[in-house]
């Protein structure tokens, strides 16, 4: 029996009167790699916003290793947080801190590690996403965008998180960078055996990255399958979605 390390059930966030998920359903089993396509506005930054627990979702379930993570108290939110590491959309480096202390940030902060061993881990893992050593006493301004994503996936993975979540991370880069990335998130999540959950609307990047692929669209969940099934579906949204056609079911407010 596979294990479900993300059960999202029937959830709800509206802001207002805009509802932005609208009953989502989602499993993400332990050690897999799935991906959550939309366009822009479809609420998946919400989404993931709500597994993390930054946001609290009106209504519906997320169980994380079987632990219902609604309405958890701080404590139990910290816990929770300890599990995961983020590569944000932007990078979301810190400007005043050198490359190191962006990298070791959460090996410091949370795991209180000592400042000295933490640089050493620091540099170890940058090494591992392709940063020479010499990278480490720059600052987030004095590299290029390219390593700077590399930077974020050090930082995201440093803590040896059980979760990663990719917030569209391949947004800014050439094809050649993007591409580069794709397979440091593969390499990355799979050194850690951690189960990783992407927002992206860049279908390259998610046939690459992706065990499996999930369409969201008006707040609900409304294909999943495989990367070999999304190019045999039918469905009609999926279709026009994948091949970029103004053309289909899918409206484009302008």
């Amino acid at each position: 029996m596979s294990e479900a390390k993300i059960k999202i059930t029937n959830l709800h966030k509206a802001f207002g009167k805009k509802v932005v998920l609208d009953g989502v359903d989602l499993e993400v089993e332990k050690g897999e790699s799935l991906v959550v396509i939309g366009g822009s506005g479809t609420g998946k930054s919400v989404l993931i916003k709500c597994v993390q627990g930054l946001l609290q979702p009106d209504s519906g379930s997320i169980l994380i290793d079987g632990e219902e993570t609604v309405g958890a108290d701080e404590k139990e939110q910290n816990r929770l947080h300890s599990k995961m590491g983020m590569l944000f959309q932007g990078g979301a480096l810190f400007d005043s801190l050198r490359i190191w202390e962006n990298v070791a940030f959460g090996l410091i902060e949370n795991q209180k590690m000592p400042r000295k061993q933490a640089r050493t881990e620091a540099i170890r893992i940058l090494r591992q996403v392709g940063l020479a050593p010499d990278v480490a006493d720059s600052y987030p301004s004095e590299l290029s965008g390219g390593m700077q994503k590399r930077v974020s996936l050090a930082r995201a993975i440093a803590t040896k998180p059980e979760i990663i979540f990719f917030d569209e991370p391949t947004t800014g880069l050439d094809p050649i960078m993007a591409d580069v990335i794709n397979d440091l998130i593969i390499e990355s999540a799979k050194g850690l055996g951690a189960t990783a959950l992407t927002i992206t609307h860049d279908m390259a990047s998610a046939r690459k990255i992706a065990d499996k692929i999930a369409m969201l669209y008006k707040g609900k969940i409304i294909w999943q399958g495989t990367v070999k099934e999304l190019d045999k579906t039918e469905n009609e949204y999926v279709r026009q979605f994948i091949n970029g056609s103004s053309h289909g079911p899918i409206k484009v407010e302008i």
